[in-house]
C-alpha cells in the first residue's frame, strides 16, 4: 500500500497493553473505557512530539538561572473528538494538553450507503493557520468521517500539515482514501488492521469503540 501521508504505529509496551485489553471481546465496559483514555493519552503523548510549537527562555532555580524550554502560548492548540467515540479518547488527551480548546464534530455513518453526515458541528467560524490540531476517533474503517472532518477543518482555515490524527484501529481503505485527499495528514494509531468485512467494520478491529465505550 503505497501512501502518500505520514503513519506512525508507535511500538510502546503500553500502548499495546491498552490495544490488547480493548480487542477483548470479554474486556467489560468500564475497563474498555480505561483502555481508551490510556490509548487517548499514551498516542497523544506520540503525536505531539516534535510538534508542540515552543520557545527558549530562561528561568530561575533556587540555585542560579538556567535555560528552559516552554510550550508557546501564542500558538493555538486544537482537540477534535467526532463523536461519539471520539470521546473515549478525550480524556487521556486532555490530561496532557489540559489548555487545548476542544471543539466537537457529530458525524454519523449511514449503514447502507457507508457515507458521513453532520448532526453536530462545534468548530468556529475561523481557525488560525498556526494552530495544532488534534483530531480524535478510534476507528479509521472507510475514512469517510475522518476525511469529512479534515474538509471542515480545511474550510475554517486549518493547514493540513498541522492536522494529526489519532486512532487506535485503523484500516487500509481510509489510510488510502486520506492519502489521496489529504497527503499532508498525518496519523498515529494503536495499529493497521488487515481490512473491512462487508459491513464496512474493521476485521479484526475491537467491535463498536462508541458501543462498548458508553455499555450502549
Amino acid at each position: 500500500m503505497a501512501l502518500q501521508l505520514r503513519v506512525y504505529v508507535p511500538p510502546h509496551p503500553l500502548i499495546r497493553h491498552w490495544l490488547a485489553v480493548s480487542r477483548d471481546a470479554t474486556t467489560p465496559s468500564a475497563l474498555f473505557k480505561t483502555a481508551m483514555t490510556e490509548l487517548g493519552r499514551w498516542l497523544t503523548y506520540e503525536a505531539t512530539r516534535e510538534w508542540l510549537p515552543t520557545l527558549e527562555t530562561q528561568v530561575q532555580t533556587p540555585l542560579a538561572e538556567c535555560p528552559a524550554t516552554l510550550i508557546d502560548p501564542e500558538v493555538p492548540v486544537v482537540v477534535v473528538p467526532i463523536l461519539r467515540a471520539g470521546l473515549a479518547l478525550l480524556d487521556g488527551a486532555q490530561t496532557l494538553l489540559p489548555l487545548a480548546s476542544v471543539y466537537h464534530l457529530g458525524i454519523v455513518r449511514n449503514e447502507e450507503t457507508l457515507q458521513p453526515s453532520f448532526y453536530l458541528n462545534k468548530l468556529p467560524d475561523r481557525l488560525d493557520p498556526r494552530a495544532r490540531i488534534l483530531v480524535l476517533d478510534p476507528m479509521l474503517a472507510t475514512g469517510g468521517t475522518m476525511a469529512a472532518a479534515v474538509d471542515e477543518l480545511v474550510k475554517r482555515g486549518a493547514d493540513p500539515n498541522m492536522i494529526r490524527i489519532v486512532a487506535v484501529v485503523a484500516a487500509p481503505p481510509a489510510l488510502q482514501a486520506l492519502s489521496t485527499n489529504y497527503p499532508e495528514l498525518t496519523v498515529y494509531s494503536a495499529t493497521i488492521d488487515e481490512g473491512l468485512n462487508q459491513n464496512g467494520y474493521i476485521v479484526p478491529g475491537l467491535g463498536d469503540a462508541g458501543d462498548r465505550s458508553f455499555g450502549t
